[in-house]
């Protein structure tokens, strides 16, 4: 039975992506040779959203995404600015919760969000 999720990033700077999990987001990693990081990541959930052909409000069919979330938008953002993390416009809310995006090494923006559900 699938007992977890295994995310993955393409980067055109992997390194510089591998520093930023290690360094900026603090994630525990396990260093299994050859410059491979495979890092540990906290509680997780998955959700499904319908598709959006022209992009207004949501992605065309088959996008993968991967966001981040915290408890604390406001708090969470100062701790990491003060890191160096370079973020993307400001918080918005979507509804689902308070939203931003940052900019990681190789191009990628990640959207980091405080829910307004419960976990």
């Amino acid at each position: 039975m699938i007992k977890g999720v295994h995310t993955m990033f393409y980067s055109d700077d992997a390194e510089g992506m591998r520093a930023f999990l290690r360094d900026k987001l603090g994630f525990p990693f396990t260093d299994v040779g050859g410059g491979w990081l495979i890092f540990d990541l906290p509680e997780a959930d998955m959700g499904v959203h319908p598709s959006d052909p022209d992009g207004k409000h949501g992605a065309p069919a088959g996008t993968h995404d991967i966001s981040f979330y915290c408890d604390n938008l406001e708090a969470t953002v100062d701790e990491l600015k003060a890191k160096g993390v370079e973020f993307v416009g400001g918080v918005t809310d979507a509804g689902f919760g308070l939203v931003t995006h940052f900019k990681m090494p190789g191009g990628v923006k990640v959207q980091l969000y405080q829910p307004h559900y419960q976990k």
